[in-house]
C-alpha cells in the first residue's frame, strides 16, 4: 500500500516537475523554426502569419491522438482557406510518426518537437491543442482530445467570425 502511494506521489511531482511553461488565451503564441517530418526543411507558426493556426501536440502511440485525428482532418478540409493545421510531433520516433500521418490520411503540415516546443506551450499530455489568431495571439487552448463537437463549437465560431484569413 505504502508503496503504491510512493509510486502515485513520485508521478504526481513528476507531472508537476514537467509543468514548463504557462500560457494564456491572449498571449503571443511560443514561436521557432521546426524540421518539417518530410525533410523538407522547416516552417514555424510566424510563417502562417494573417491566418488561424491550430496547433496540434501529438505522438503516433498516443490513443486519443487516434480518435481525434479524423476529426481533425475532416474540420481542416472543411476550413482550408481559413485555417491552417499544424501538427507538432513529440516524444515519437520518425517512422512511426509516419505511419500514422499515413494510416489517418493526414494532409496538414507536420513538424517534429525536440521537446522545446512542448516545454515552450507547458504541454503535459497528448494531445493538446492551441488555436493560434491571425495576429499571432492564443485565442484557445484545448488541453486533451478534441472531436467534431468541440470543433464545430468552439474553434468554428472563432475562424468564421473573424471572416477567415482576410
Amino acid at each position: 500500500m505504502l508503496a503504491a502511494i510512493a509510486f502515485i506521489a513520485l508521478l504526481a511531482f513528476g507531472l508537476i516537475a514537467k509543468k514548463g511553461a504557462e500560457i494564456a488565451v491572449g498571449e503571443p503564441a511560443p514561436d521557432a523554426a521546426m524540421q518539417r517530418l518530410d525533410g523538407s526543411g522547416t516552417t514555424s507558426i510566424s510563417d502562417f502569419e494573417g491566418s488561424w493556426v491550430l496547433v496540434n501536440f501529438w505522438a503516433s502511440w498516443c490513443k486519443p491522438c487516434e480518435e481525434e485525428s479524423p476529426a481533425i482532418e475532416k474540420f481542416a478540409r472543411a476550413h482550408r482557406g481559413d485555417l491552417v493545421v499544424l501538427g507538432i510531433n513529440s516524444e515519437d520516433n520518425s517512422v512511426d510518426a509516419g505511419a500514422f500521418i499515413d494510416e489517418y490520411g493526414l494532409t496538414w503540415d507536420m513538424v517534429k518537437d525536440t521537446g522545446d516546443r512542448s516545454d515552450a506551450y507547458g504541454v503535459l499530455g497528448f494531445p493538446e491543442s492551441f488555436l493560434v489568431d491571425p495576429a499571432g495571439d492564443l485565442a484557445l487552448i484545448q488541453r486533451g482530445p478534441m472531436d467534431e463537437r468541440f470543433l464545430d463549437e468552439r474553434v468554428a465560431p472563432l475562424i468564421e467570425g473573424s471572416g477567415g484569413s482576410g
